[in-house]
Parts: structure tokens; sequence; C-alpha cells
């Protein structure tokens, strides 16, 4: 049973790894997005709810999204493991998933926590440009496009997105570091966590993810 939990900042490369281990394991990729999408686009009592306190603004609380996180891994493409991607958020949020899970013989594997310098995760995010027609994503230094400015896919115009400007991106930084920080003691004292070198090659922290989970 590969039950996994994915944490990062923005900017680690996270989206890039979770597609990767989703299929070498051939698990699902869960994000708390996802889970939110699907409920509401189903008008699920559980989307319902949801929806409710998204459209005032406000955060859903621990309860309804435990509860949602739930259901999707009830559902048959999880009972081989899973792949959770911004869930848990918080220390109630997981003890409550460490419930659920341990009830049926299912607990969490392995926490992969992808860390990157900080340095490094400004210069990735505000030098990140997204074509305004199609979405293809670029970067100044890393990934540049063939004519600046112009998306090689379909030619729209490439913009920055405004959480990507510099003081956007150090606040983003500083939630995440704040909010992220007693998750990660809390996998800590059981053991099940793993720290991945995320300033490396992608490839390299692939490989570095895979040895690190070993078999289980």
């Amino acid at each position: 049973m590969m039950n996994l939990i994915l944490l990062g900042p923005p900017g680690a490369g996270k989206g890039t790894q979770a597609v990767r281990i989703s299929q070498k394991y051939s698990i699902p990729h869960i994000s708390t997005g996802d889970i939110f999408r699907k409920n509401i686009k189903e008008g699920t009592e559980l989307g319902k709810k949801a929806q409710e306190y998204m459209n005032k603004g406000e955060l859903v609380p621990d309860n309804l999204v435990i509860e949602i996180a739930a259901a999707r891994l009830m559902e048959d493409d999880c009972q081989q493991g899973f792949l959770l991607d911004g869930f848990p958020r918080t220390v109630m949020q997981a003890e409550e998933l460490d419930k659920f899970l341990d009830q049926r013989n299912h607990p969490i594997y392995k926490v992969i926590d992808i860390d990157v310098d900080k340095e490094e995760l400004m210069t990735r995010l505000i030098g990140r440009r997204v074509c305004r027609s199609c979405g293809a994503t670029y970067h100044v230094i890393n990934m540049p496009p063939e004519k600046e400015g112009l998306c090689d896919i379909c030619g729209g115009e490439l913009y920055q997105r405004s959480d990507d400007s510099a003081s956007t991106v150090a606040n983003r930084l500083e939630v995440y570091n704040t909010s992220t920080k007693p998750l990660i003691e809390y996998y800590e004292r059981s053991g099940r966590i793993i720290h991945i070198d995320g300033g490396k090659d992608q490839e390299d922290v692939f490989t570095d993810i895979i040895n690190a989970i070993g078999d289980n």
C-alpha cells in the first residue's frame, strides 16, 4: 500500500514530481483543489457546503476538509495507494487523517518534503511566465521561450502572474513556512518524513525521491 503525502513550498517543483511519482507507482495524484472541484462539480452535499464558505471568501473548516478528503480516499482508484498534495495542511488535519487511515489499516507510508533554499525559490517564481492563451509555463532563465514574450506553442502573449511578484512571493513563502513547520514536526515524530533536496536537477530530485521511498 503506497500511501504518500507530498509537501513543499511554492516553486519547489511539486507538480512535476507528483506526476512522475503517480506514474511510477500507478497511484492517483490527489490535490485539495481537485477534491473540492470534483465535489462542487458533482453537486455533492459536501461540495455544496464547501461552496458556501468559498463564496463568502472564507476558509473551508478543517472538519469539512477532512470529510471531503476521506470521501475521496474511499474511491476505488485509491485502494492500492494515493499521493496527497495540499492535504493535510494543519496538524489537526494530519491527526484526523491518521485516525481515518489507521481504522482501515492503510496508514501513511511516507511523507515527502521537497526542500528548496528561499533565494532559489524566489528566482524560480519571479522568473515564471505564463501564456495568456494556452497556459503554457516558461521561465526567463531556466526555460525561456524561443521568442521573448511569446509562447512557443501558440504564439500567445507571455505574462507574469500577479502572485509571482517579489513581494507576493516572499509573503507566500513566509506563510507556507509558518503553517507547514508544525506539520513537518508532526511527521518527524513518527519517523515517516523524508527530506529531499529540491534544488537539484529535476531528474536527480526524482531519483532521490524513489530511492528514499524504497520498496513498500
